[in-house]
This record gives C-alpha cells, structure tokens and sequence, in this order.
C-alpha cells in the first residue's frame, strides 16, 4: 500500500463533495438565447439544420423571449429576417424594420429581458455581405455611417445592448459617436471584437438567411489562426469604447478567450456558434452521446476560460437542467 500524503479522490466521492468543491459553476443568467424575428404572422418554421431553433414572426418571437424569461434566461440576441433586400440593407435601419418591431413587441411581453440586437448588414444586404459594396469589394469607411444609423435605429426601439458584428474597423467608436450624440449614452456596446471567418456560421446563415451572393467574408473577418492579431482587435474595439468584448466562434477559440480574460478587465462574452451547436444535435439524434452531458461540459469549458456571457441555443435547456 503505498504511503500517500495527498489523494485528489477524498474530494470526489460523493456527488454533494464533488459540487462542494468545484471551481467553474453555471448559472441560467451567465447565457443569452439567439432568437430569428421573421415577417409574418403565427409563424414557427424550425431551421432544418439547427433542431429546435425556429424563424419566428413577431407575435411569436415575443412569447419565446418571454417563456426562457420564465426558465431564468436573463437575455436574448436578436437577429432579422426582412421581407425585402437592397444593396444597402436599408430593413436594418428602417424604424420598423423587422428587428425593431420584435424589440417593441419583447419589451411588451417581458419588461425586464435584456434585449441585445445584432448590429450588421448581411441579413439585410441583396448581395449578402456586412458592409457596403462596390465592384465585388466591401467597402470599410462607407459602411461606418449604415452601422451607427442601424445601431441609433434599434436603440431607439428600445434595445438594451446594440452588438455590432460586421467586422469592420472603426465600427464600435462610429456607433458609439452616433448613440451618443442621439441622447443614448447609456446603452452599452457588446462588441464582436474577435470573430473569424469560420466554417462553423453554416447553419446560421441558413436560419438568417445571410449566405454571401459572392465571395466570402474572410477579407473582414478574422483568420482564425491569428491570435496575436485576436488580441489586437480587442484592444482596438476596448480602445474605441466597447463595454463587452465578445469571442466568436466559442469552443475553437477557447484558448483566445483566456488571453483575453488575463488582458482586460471588462466582461467577456463568448458565442456557442450555430455550427458547434449542429454537432452536438446531430451527434445526440444518432446516439453517440449523451446531449445534456455534452451541452453542459461544452458550456463549462466556456466558462472556464474566462466568458462571463455565453450566447447558446441551448440557452433555455441549460437553464433548466441548472434549476
């Protein structure tokens, strides 16, 4: 038998012990529930490649915020679907554009939800890129001016948080400029300030409808195997006025997540991207593995590397599995 001072098992034995202990805890108001505002009425069309994540119309998206209200979600994303494209995504912008008619009819059904909108174009733009474009190039400058307009326009609906997204540079202190002189000081920005041309956004597009009509993305957004520049776009966006910092994709880019956590001080947000969630679904539906085990160890590693905020589809059944 050998002699041992020191056995890390004394401290697992029994389930009460083990959670006495642990050092990384979630809880239902670390995670914001993506939600797809759609045109229509009494509309509920699930995403094919996303299981149990739906477009849904106005009159519908309101009841779903407000019932993960009920599960403990303290906040949700928004995103829109317009009835009608144009080159310059005027929908994102419009006073009762898609996005704005959702947050009025939120706020209605669940007064104390935090509401945060994505702030971008490519959901809106005929030809499916963040910014605007001519001769098949995204153009930065011009693009700074659509982005504070859309971020004015979803404040002014009533939107807690605006997320500017498009990848753009300059983008967060353009917006921030705008809603202050607009009266909104106090909303604050979550920024998307290290989010890289992945692979993993396949399903989202499908549910935004977002797909680029040519080329791709990768020209704005981040090469994935940059972290130093990760962290100088960070700092860039904290320098511009960001009050979140947000890493995205999530679970391949723990390791950015953490240089960030140890740099800044601000909160730290984290998105468990549409095609991380795919995985997990598709993996559970064939049997290979245990769904909830897999989701909840999925969003501890999250956590654990530093994100204070974790935006998650599978916001509302953690939520509830942590109750």
């Amino acid at each position: 038998m050998p002699d041992l001072l020191h056995r890390p098992r004394r401290l697992r034995r029994t389930e009460n012990l083990r959670a006495l202990v642990r050092e990384t805890r979630l809880a239902p108001e670390d995670f914001v529930l993506p939600l797809f505002a759609c045109a229509g009425k009494n509309i509920r069309r699930e995403v094919s490649s996303m299981p149990g994540v739906h477009n849904l119309s106005v009159d519908q998206i309101a009841d779903e915020a407000a019932r993960a209200y009920d599960t403990g979600v303290k906040g949700i994303m928004l995103f829109g679907l317009p009835e009608a494209k144009d080159e310059f995504g005027s929908g994102a912008y419009h006073e009762n554009g898609i996005v704005q008619q959702a947050v009025r009819s939120i706020r209605s059904a669940a007064p104390d939800l935090v509401i945060m909108t994505d702030t971008c174009l490519c959901e809106y733009t005929s030809h499916g890129h963040c910014g605007v474009v001519r001769d098949d190039e995204v153009l930065n400058d011009p693009s700074l001016e659509l982005l504070a307009r859309i971020a004015v326009s979803q404040a002014e609906a009533g939107a807690d948080v605006v997320a500017p997204s498009a990848m753009m540079d300059g983008q967060v202190l353009a917006i921030r400029d705008a809603l202050d002189e607009a009266g909104f000081e106090h909303i604050p920005i979550l920024a998307y300030a290290v989010k890289s041309a992945s692979a993993f956004y396949g399903p989202f597009r499908e549910a935004a409808d977002s797909a680029p009509a040519f080329g791709d993305r990768r020209a704005y957004q981040m090469d994935g195997a940059n972290a130093r520049e990760a962290m100088r776009e960070a700092e860039l966006d904290y320098a511009e006025g960001a009050d979140v910092l947000m890493v995205k994709p999530a679970v391949v880019n723990l390791d950015v997540l953490r240089m960030l956590r140890d740099q800044f001080d601000v909160p730290l947000a984290a998105y468990h991207v549409s095609g991380e969630y795919a995985m997990i679904k598709a993996a559970a539906q064939l049997g290979w593995i245990d769904e909830q085990r897999v989701m909840m160890e999925t969003l501890v590693s999250i956590k654990r590397a530093g994100a204070d905020i974790i935006l998650t589809y599978y916001a509302r059944e953690a939520a509830r599995a942590l109750a």
